[in-house]
């Protein structure tokens, strides 16, 4: 493709660069950071550009710590920059242990940032307190911490600043122990690549155009313009997809493109995408595609879009998804006796992943067919639509996972995958595209708004006797996942409470909104609000403490969960309840809720945890999974398991995702990774340590594999059918928070109680509750992503209130271990069980403050989010 525009400008600037002098062509538009990425720096990284409000660019300019994103290459010349790679030896490895230590990390991704802008403070001010470090921060997001394990680190950094001596790494590998992070120095010192870090020869550029209008028929779409952008070398759209253009984890209803003729679904649609010699090209030629259309006016209310007359949004196929229902009892005779009847409704937010690393794919020419470089959290489900979208045969088609840089449900769906993928198709050349913020905030899934209507009746004493619940929830513009999230929603309508007579019904309905699917908490963080507000008035109907009512009514072994489930001795509910009683009794303004969470998809749907231990060398043994590590600590804990079962050195253990080896396992979702891989590597490891034990050595076994496989078959979906005995799912997680506010509402403390069933690592369990909490408290309080008239208001980091490390209060994980049966170690799931709590003991300690209930979230009008609001959410460049 030939183009007649002229090349943009290009200027040269001469600055010293850790230390090197070096020169640098770049275009007047360029930001400082995309021109030291140029270099080949890559402990910089791109999470917001240019919004400067994440700061993973942030490197020293002269003597200050700057957000490079937001400052002009131009600007550099003459500077001395210092990014975290020019950092002596002995300050880089004083960091790194010290964030590996410490646990300061989970994806990784924020850390070199943040990492630089702490050894500018301690530069300064050595003697730092801890509020002051946490002040510093504020430039800062981390979305997996919560930020108390990050303040830890930077407190040991402190110790030995002034100092000769070097933080110590514990070599402890015992399944239960802290083991340290798998790869973690690699990670802080950002050495282990991500995919936009990633280049191959002859690399081109990708990037997409997307719709104009939430709701419109494209009548044409003119490349003309764009062709002409020079560096411009392929423009694709709809008709040059060879094979399937929907695609989907559940319902192939997503296209690849939105033809001309068709109907926009939203704003995230894509309409073309460019291949180009530069990212700057590739996007100007995005720009330069015009598109005529016929706007309709969209579907936007999800009770507006079940109306008999209204338009679908996809033709042909109704507005409404999927309905769940489930009953038990007579739930309408029960009410009638009842002595206490309480109706609400209560209403959740649509809330941002803000996961810190954008959609990122890299695809490359391989054989007759392609190798995708991906960040997603199911590399075969990737693998399996690839192939269908280009017309290859599975085996032509491979995907290898690159570190994620944060997901939480959000990376579950393809993004840019599939547009890669053609790309480098088409020109035979690799090609990496990466969204925008503000392309991945339009793109992408959300947390689900429900409307959650509510009836609940008591006994006098005020034991449950029914409820009834009606959700209806806002999927978007396309399924993804949303019909599963309402099924969860549903089947965990009743809590952790014994109710013997339930009628629970929830709709999955289609909008012109942004797609709703996958978020941390999958649906059960909005009705455990719920249930958990309505237990607070019964106890206040009743005249006892919200500790007491929940008392009466948790379950049991022999009860039955909401859907029939009969629980059994995995049961830990109780033991979280008891944990924190006095800490809530002794509060003067606390709120208390108690969670549960499914582990693994259930509801009729196969768990399957797949592995292969293949001893690669003498010195290598590696552990394939289908898995995805995305900041949990899986891949460090099944390195544990290893060395656990074989006694081998942890040193020769490493844990690979790379679908040439038979190790399907489906989407990392439902928090049931930890579960299945750990159970399916034990497996494989039992063989090798046989092997071992039979006098066999590590260099006889060179070339050998061990395969392990668990599955889990035996779930059934929520039914209309009764429902007694019927096992939805495997496990469950249990837990009881506490939040306690001071005596100006402010959020003092949260007390997290947890069963986990077996600490595998106590440091990385912990942290992954004190990052669940901080997002549940942001859930409760602060954080929200409007949309109006199908767009979202803003696409900027910062208006979504994710809270900084100046606002988070204290946070106590207590963890309790009442194993499952099921597997060898009694593991249960603790990814998200963090944070369904929190927001409903976030209320109730509010009521105790202000006698305000509240039913709505984020609670922003309350003291509590006041004092989060008044406190800045960025702040200058300045460390």
């Amino acid at each position: 493709m030939k183009s007649t525009e002229k090349p943009s400008r290009t200027e040269a600037i001469q600055f010293h660069l850790n230390g090197v002098a070096v020169s640098v062509d770049h275009h007047q538009e360029a930001t400082a950071l995309s021109v030291i990425r140029s270099t080949g720096c890559t402990s910089v990284k791109n999470g917001c550009s240019p919004q400067g409000h994440c700061g993973c660019c942030t490197a020293i300019v002269g003597q200050s710590a700057v957000m490079t994103c937001r400052y002009s290459a131009a600007k550099l010349d003459g500077k001395q920059v210092t990014t975290l790679e020019g950092f002596s030896r002995r300050k880089r490895e004083l960091l790194s242990k010290s964030f590996v230590k410490m646990a300061g990390l989970q994806c990784g991704f924020c850390i070199p940032g943040i990492m630089v802008r702490a050894a500018v403070l301690l530069d300064k001010t050595p003697d730092a307190d801890r509020a002051l470090i946490a002040k510093t921060l504020t430039p800062h997001l981390c979305r997996c911490t919560g930020y108390v394990k990050i303040l830890d680190a930077i407190q040991e950094a402190q110790q030995h600043w002034q100092g000769s001596t070097i933080p110590q790494i514990s070599d402890e590998i015992a399944v239960g122990s802290s083991a340290a992070r798998y790869r973690g120095i690699d990670h802080a010192l950002g050495e282990k690549p991500f995919v936009d870090d990633m280049t191959l020869p002859g690399m081109l550029c990708g990037a997409v155009r997307l719709a104009d209008h939430p709701r419109a028929r494209i009548l044409s779409i003119d490349t003309s313009a764009a062709e002409n952008v020079a560096g411009v070398s392929k423009i694709i759209t709809a008709s040059d997809v060879p094979g399937e253009r929907l695609v989907g984890l559940i319902f192939k209803d997503w296209p690849v493109f939105i033809a001309e003729g068709e109907v926009t679904h939203c704003v995230g649609s894509v309409l073309a995408a460019v291949a180009a010699d530069s990212d700057e090209a590739a996007r100007k030629a995005c720009a330069a595609i015009t598109v005529e259309y016929e706007v309709f006016t969209p579907i936007t209310d999800p009770e507006e879009g079940l109306r008999q007359d209204a338009p679908e949004v996809h033709p042909g196929v109704p507005n409404l998804l999927k309905t769940t229902a489930y009953h038990r009892g007579d739930p309408g005779a029960a009410l009638s006796t009842s002595k206490h009847i309480i109706e609400e409704t209560f209403y959740s937010q649509r809330v941002e992943h803000a996961f810190l690393e954008p959609e990122c794919a890299l695809a490359t020419p391989e054989g007759s067919g392609i190798r995708l470089y991906t960040q997603g959290q199911g590399v075969h489900d990737e693998q399996k639509q690839l192939a269908s979208v280009l017309n290859l045969k599975l085996d032509q088609v491979q995907v290898e996972l690159v570190s994620n840089g944060g997901a939480f449900g959000g990376k579950e769906d393809m993004s840019i995958q599939a547009h890669a993928a053609l790309l480098a198709f088409h020109t035979q050349l690799p090609v990496k595209a990466l969204l925008s913020r503000d392309e991945s905030i339009r793109l992408h899934p959300k947390r689900h708004p429900l409307t959650m209507k509510y009836t609940l009746g008591a006994d006098e004493e005020g034991r449950l006797t029914a409820l009834k619940a009606h959700i209806v929830g806002d999927t978007g513009a396309y399924a993804s996942v949303g019909d599963k999230v309402l099924e969860r929603a549903a089947g965990h309508a009743c809590g952790v409470y014994r109710v013997p007579n339930v009628e629970v019904e929830a709709l999955t309905v289609y909008t012109n909104n942004p797609p709703s699917g996958a978020f941390r908490g999958f649906g059960v963080n909005q009705t455990a609000f719920a249930i958990e507000g309505l237990l607070d008035r019964l106890a206040e109907r009743v005249g006892v403490d919200g500790y007491e009512i929940r008392d009466r009514n948790i379950l049991e072994q022999g009860d039955m969960f909401g859907p029939g489930q009969i629980m059994g001795k995995e049961l830990g509910i109780r033991e979280t309840l008891e944990a924190v009683k006095e800490d809530y009794k002794s509060a003067q303004f606390a709120g208390i809720a108690c969670g549960i969470k499914n582990t693994g998809i259930g509801n009729g749907m196969a768990d399957i945890g797949r592995s292969l231990i293949r001893i690669e060398s003498v010195n290598s043994i590696v552990v394939y999974t289908g898995f995805t590590e995305m900041g949990q600590g899986l891949y460090t804990i099944l390195r544990q398991v290893v060395c656990h079962q074989t006694g081998v050195d942890a040193d020769l253990v490493e844990v690979k995702v790379d679908t040439t080896y038979p190790v399907e396992c489906g989407m990392t979702t439902a928090s049931r990774a930890t579960l299945l891989a750990t159970e399916a590597v034990r497996r494989a490891a039992v063989k090798l340590a046989d092997k071992l034990g039979s006098g066999n050595s590590i260099e006889d076994l060179v070339g050998h594999e061990f395969g392990g496989e668990f599955i889990c078959d035996f779930t059934v979906e929520p039914s209309d059918r009764g429902g007694e005995g019927e096992v939805t799912h495997v496990t469950f997680g249990f837990a009881t928070q506490v939040v306690t506010l001071s005596d100006k509402g402010e959020v003092e403390k949260v007390i997290a109680s947890h069963d986990v069933g077996r600490v595998m690592n106590r440091a990385l369990c912990e942290g992954q509750i004190e990052g669940a909490v901080h997002m549940g408290l942001g859930f409760a309080l602060t954080e929200e992503l409007p949309v109006v008239d199908g767009w979202p208001v803003s696409t900027m980091l910062n208006d979504l209130q994710i809270l900084r490390a100046r606002h988070v209060p204290e946070i106590e994980v207590r963890l309790l271990e009442i194993p499952d049966p099921h597997t060898e170690y009694g593991v249960k799931g603790v990814g998200e069980i963090g944070l369904v709590p929190t927001a409903g003991a976030v209320a109730g300690a509010l009521y105790q403050f202000d006698g305000i209930r509240r039913n709505r979230l984020p609670m922003r009008g309350s003291a509590a989010a006041r004092a989060f609001l008044n406190k800045k959410f960025h702040q200058p460049d300045q460390a």
